[in-house]
């Protein structure tokens, strides 16, 4: 029996196997081997190879050393990798801390806020610090300004503040005094053109309701410019018309029914007309009424915003007759009532002897 190659993988096979145990080719009865044995030198026996005993040597093998090595320096370059990239993300994530923090100051009106800003971020770029600076000096000006403000408390230094600084966090708190002060001025005058003028510079005021309130007192006492206007051109038209007898004219400056009329109750206009119509006696060629303006005029509230008027004032009736011996002048006094219509509602009157 010999040890052999076979031929087809070259595996070490006994000469005597039926098969290669590798690929299977087959070995014994082979002719093929059998020629390649008698052609070839005989082969030499196969011994197996020594295995070193590594309990009593030390491995001198330097690949181990060689790849160990590779990995540490492969361990180290990611490592400064990672630490490059966590200092690049960190040193972002401090940058971008900081922008936020300038834009909140830079918007901000506290003081405390920018302070704030300067302590944390010493190392900032130069041109953030010096403008948060810049911005927080203008904001230390502005208190100063407003403490001035406060300190003077008038009207008008309050105004300049604002006209100086439009958007200062006391602005509300500046209108807030120019209304109190407005309002102040507005009592102390007591009239409805104080409280007037208090709405329209202040629409809305702190003190509207009460503004509106004390308007509407006062016109229910006071006798204001235009209503005394009102009554004094009533009577005028009423004593024109009885001057040119025209019965139209003078029954419109009437109500259709008088609560009293020269002492008659429940007047009408009719009875108005009868009276002009009597006083024409025969011997007059012309009448002429003058009225005096020395009206007493009383006021009274009888409904919501309505008001009745209680009125005297003196006339002089002046003739021209037929018989000039006869009167010719004569003075009255003259009690009435003005309808919130503005018509007359009752009439009264009496001669005055001289």
């Amino acid at each position: 029996m010999a040890i052999i190659k076979c031929p087809e993988c070259g595996h070490v096979v006994s000469d005597k196997a039926p098969f290669c145990p590798n690929c299977g080719v087959k070995i014994a009865g082979n002719p093929d081997i059998l020629e390649t044995q008698d052609t070839k030198e005989p082969t030499k026996p196969i011994v197996p190879p020594t295995i070193p005993n590594t309990s009593h040597q030390t491995n001198n093998n330097p690949a181990p050393k060689k790849n160990k090595s590779a990995l540490y320096v492969i361990s180290f370059i990611i490592a400064l990798v990672v630490i490059g990239i966590g200092y690049y993300m960190y040193s972002s994530a401090q940058d971008n801390k900081e922008n936020e923090a300038y834009e909140y100051a830079m918007t901000s009106t506290d003081p405390s806020v920018l302070q704030s800003y300067l302590d944390t971020y010493k190392d900032a770029p130069t041109a953030h610090i010096d403008s948060i600076q810049a911005h927080l000096a203008l904001l230390q000006q502005n208190d100063q300004d407003w403490t001035n403000a406060l300190m003077s408390n008038s009207k008008s230094s309050l105004e300049e503040y604002l006209n100086s600084h439009p958007n200062s966090q006391h602005r509300q708190e500046a209108l807030n005094r120019i209304d109190s002060i407005d309002w102040n001025v507005a009592e102390r005058e007591n009239s409805i053109e104080a409280f007037e003028t208090y709405l329209q510079e202040h629409p809305a005021g702190g003190h509207i309701d009460e503004a509106r309130d004390n308007i509407k007192k006062a016109k229910s006492k006071d006798l204001q410019p235009q209503e005394k206007q009102m009554i004094s051109s009533l009577f005028r038209r009423f004593f024109q018309s009885i001057n040119s007898r025209n019965q139209d004219r003078l029954t419109d400056q009437v109500e259709d029914v008088m609560s009293s009329f020269l002492g008659k109750s429940s007047a009408t206009k009719s009875d108005v007309v009868s009276f002009m119509n009597k006083i024409y006696k025969d011997d007059i060629n012309n009448m002429n009424w003058h009225i005096n303006n020395d009206y007493q005029i009383k006021k009274r509230e009888v409904g919501d915003e309505e008001y009745e008027y209680q009125v005297s004032f003196s006339a002089r009736e002046d003739l021209t007759r037929t018989d000039p011996s006869k009167e010719t002048e004569a003075h009255f006094k003259i009690n009435a009532t003005v309808s919130p219509e503005g018509k007359i509602s009752s009439f009264n009157m009496i001669k005055i002897l001289e």
